[in-house]
């Protein structure tokens, strides 16, 4: 899985241990996209930028390849959408990944992309 710049944020955050434990096992990723954002911030304190050190250490950061590049000129040639998102959901669908995203509506409209939302309200049967 593809972990989107919402949820290492969430982890970051006192209590996201939860958050992270709930997802240890199997492996997550992210995008190169998703360390520039969450350290872009221009506030962050050096104890929030050694808990995203910690977060990056853990999971696998994906690069932006050529590939990864172009699914994203496509992605914003079929719709309007920021440049990070497309990066982000380029990564994802290259590497085959479902993104774990707060954002869903950033992101539903991309054909073949799975969405996991760990904050959604389960669906009743």
């Amino acid at each position: 899985m593809l972990l989107d710049t919402n949820i290492l944020i969430c982890m970051a955050q006192p209590g996201g241990e939860k958050l992270e434990a709930e997802f240890a096992a199997l492996s997550p990723a992210t995008s190169l996209i998703v360390r520039v954002e969450a350290l872009g911030f221009q506030r962050i304190t050096a104890e929030e930028r050694g808990r995203f050190d910690q977060l990056f250490a853990w999971v696998e950061v994906l690069p932006v390849s050529d590939a990864v590049a172009e699914a994203a000129i496509l992605l914003r040639q079929a719709r309007r959408m920021k440049l990070g998102d497309a990066l982000i959901a380029a990564t994802a669908l290259l590497y085959e990944l479902p993104l774990v995203t707060r954002n869903e509506h950033d992101f539903k409209h991309i054909t073949g992309l799975r969405l996991i939302n760990p904050f959604a309200e389960p669906e009743s049967a």
